[in-house]
């Protein structure tokens, strides 16, 4: 497997770089940001993923998270990949911004004709990390996640489900529960179908209530957001970890809405806080 490099800038003393790759996964080619702080040679880095919300490609967050700084301070790389599989054979509903491309929702879709390209649960999980382990110096032993919305529904429900590999999980006004809201609900059942067992392993929520722990979680999320009431139901979350023991850090931020204004405020607090885990000595 190679990678073929679109761009790459001088940033913050480090390299930012936009890659694409043929995925077996998706059946398309996929593209991902990455950006790599300058390092001594032979040295392999800890990795931050970040998984971005609807309507996103990996732009998003390259362009508006202002993220280099803090992961140059900390020694850390930063990768985004993008949201969904794109390509003229890629099924897609283009009236609907929250299904579709740009809209994956991190699934392994089964139901036809979502399943043959939109298994990004599987790329993400799995296919981007063997490109990224064969193709960085990521040392693949110091992992972390975060997200926005969606992606912050992605980074929960994967962190949760491999507690082992990544060593915090974060996010930004994430969708907890997504099987008890409308954007999860439309998703889930056209990609997944109306077996609703089978909608809780993604679903935050469900998968703390199967027995899914994590001891290093933060949440932020903003007060005046105009989706938290319906699409995102932080309160749920904050129940869930209290009645299971899970130490999470859930903060209220006053006045702050959905966007990236909101999220380049506090992202340089939440790779501070990352770094401490990935630096943490065995």
């Amino acid at each position: 497997m190679t990678i073929e490099t679109l761009t790459e800038t001088r940033s913050h003393g480090g390299t930012q770089g936009v890659y694409s790759h043929a995925s077996t996964e998706t059946g398309t080619d996929m593209t991902f940001a990455a950006f790599v702080p300058d390092h001594e040679p032979g040295e392999t880095l800890p990795v931050l993923w970040y998984l971005s919300g609807l309507t996103c490609t990996h732009a998003n967050v390259m362009e508006k998270g202002e993220y280099r700084a803090a992961c140059a301070k900390h020694g850390i790389a930063f990768i985004a990949p993008d949201t969904s599989p794109r390509g003229d054979d890629v099924p897609d509903a283009p009236d609907e911004y929250d299904f579709g491309k740009g809209a994956g929702f991190y699934v392994d879709a089964v139901c036809h004709p979502w399943s043959k390209h939109y298994r990004m649960r599987s790329y993400i999980e799995s296919e981007l990390p063997a490109v990224i382990a064969k193709e960085f110096p990521i040392n693949m032993q110091r992992q972390s996640i975060t997200g926005h919305s969606m992606g912050g529904h992605g980074a929960l429900t994967i962190g949760l489900r491999n507690a082992g590999r990544y060593r915090s999980i974060s996010a930004f006004s994430p969708i907890v529960a997504p099987s008890h809201v409308p954007w999860g609900q439309k998703a889930f059942a056209r990609y997944l179908g109306d077996d609703r067992q089978v909608w809780r392993e993604y679903d935050a929520i469900a998968l703390i209530e199967d027995g899914a722990r994590h001891d290093n979680i933060l949440i932020d999320q903003g007060t005046s957001d105009n989706f938290l009431e319906e699409q995102l139901q932080t309160y749920r979350l904050s129940s869930a970890c209290k009645e299971t023991g899970i130490p999470a850090v859930i903060r209220m931020q006053d006045g702050y809405d959905h966007s990236y204004f909101f999220i380049s405020t506090f992202m340089a607090d939440h790779i501070e806080w990352h770094a401490r885990k990935l630096h943490d000595k065995d």
